[in-house]
């Protein structure tokens, strides 16, 4: 029959496209709680955004 012949294509595209979707939450998931501030002790200036205190 032909709906046969592409069935295992059908699979794999959907696998593929599983596994990037999984690949993207892994580095969304390390994006959101990664260290993004700086460490105790660590230059003051080695984030993205900087802390002013007034004087």
């Amino acid at each position: 029959m032909a709906g046969d012949a592409g069935s295992g294509g059908g699979t794999r595209e959907v696998l593929l496209v599983l596994a990037v979707a999984g690949a993207g939450l892994a580095l969304a998931v390390v994006a959101a709680f990664g260290p993004w501030h700086p460490a105790a002790g660590g230059p003051p200036d080695r984030g993205a955004a900087r802390t002013f205190n007034p004087g």
